[in-house]
């Protein structure tokens, strides 16, 4: 696989009373241009660890990350982010939020183009009859959407997304995948999500990557999701392979995550 963004020996260190906490260690992952990979473990094995590393908001203490054939040293707009909590200015409105990086990133353009993208995209997250309303006007579903309006309106050449579903009712959750599934096949942006969800990953995913459990965390497993795209919920659901893949991502969780890498010499 021709590797677009590419995460090679990725380590992470934290100094603690008792000595050096390895967090991740030595993590490698290949992603192809236009693919959807999902991050799936325990709590606290290291899968926001990763992401924030490759997001550029936590430094990296051995190995690196190339994307689009360019090393990634810090945050940048070539990565769009989207947390559990949207994080929005509560003094703006969400059309405002969304423009604040519009005028970063588009600076050049004129300023009706550049509204324009920003009532494209909250439109198509359903925000069309709500963009001038603030913050603390809007459901947390509603800003989610927000945030998911404001990451593909920059146009990045990668999408992260850290669990971004992860505080919304089930009904909320499945309406914003599906959001999420529409934009993403319009504009094929790579992207790489964590999730602790077996259900959510399957749905969304080209590949689900499995996290052993820390300290040391590495990839444990990589399962191909080869559900038809555009998908239906109903369909993945009803697939004959869905079942099995479920049942491969639920018995690594509970027996094989916990297995630690053996000592070195």
């Amino acid at each position: 696989m021709s590797a677009y963004c590419e995460l090679f020996n990725l380590t992470k260190v934290y100094p603690s009373p008792k000595g050096p906490a390895v967090i991740v260690k030595d993590f490698n992952l290949r992603l192809a241009e236009g693919e959807f990979v999902t991050l799936i473990g325990h709590s606290g094995c290291g899968k926001s660890t990763v992401l924030s590393m490759v997001a550029g908001l936590n430094g990296i203490t051995d190995g690196g990350i190339i994307l689009a054939g360019r090393e990634l040293a810090g945050p940048g707009p070539d990565r769009g982010v989207v947390f559990q909590s949207p994080s929005l200015l509560p003094w703006l409105t969400a059309f405002e939020n969304v423009m604040l990086g519009i005028n970063q990133v588009f600076f050049t353009a004129q300023p009706h183009e550049r509204e324009q993208i920003a009532e494209y995209y909250l439109s198509v997250v359903g925000l069309a009859d709500a963009m001038h309303k603030r913050p603390a006007e809007l459901s947390q579903g509603m800003r989610q959407r927000v945030g998911i309006a404001r990451a593909f309106a920059l146009k990045p050449k990668m999408l992260l997304l850290d669990e971004p579903f992860g505080m919304l009712d089930s009904l909320t959750r499945y309406e914003l995948q599906a959001v999420l599934l529409e934009l993403w096949r319009k504009n094929r942006i790579t992207t790489l999500m964590v999730t602790h969800d077996v259900d959510e990953a399957l749905y969304l995913s080209d590949r689900v990557v499995c996290m052993t459990d820390g300290p040391e965390a590495e990839v444990g497993d990589i399962i191909e999701v080869k559900f038809p795209r555009p998908r239906d919920r109903k369909a993945v659901m009803e697939h004959p392979d869905y079942y099995p893949l479920r049942e491969r991502l639920i018995e690594f969780l509970e027996i094989h995550a916990h297995r630690r890498r053996p000592p070195t010499a």
